[in-house]
């Protein structure tokens, strides 16, 4: 099994139940309006290096920014 393979393994083995899924998005809106317009980007930018360097592969970085492009 190849490095990539097993990151992305890793990953999908820890996902957030629906419920869970909930309550982050609630946290993370309440975050971006106590942010303010002029803050949210930065603060969206801070928050995901923050969980990349928690998360500690850079490949599933990277295909978590590509899925979140989609459809945008």
């Amino acid at each position: 099994m190849s490095h990539a393979a097993d990151t992305t393994m890793t990953a999908s083995t820890s996902a957030l139940s629906i419920p869970d899924l909930e309550t982050v998005y609630d946290a993370l809106a309440t975050a971006i309006d106590q942010a303010g317009p002029d803050k949210a980007e930065l603060f969206l930018v801070k928050l995901a290096l923050l969980n990349a360097n928690a998360l500690g592969h850079p490949a599933v970085v990277q295909q978590h920014i590509q899925s979140a492009l989609q459809d945008l």
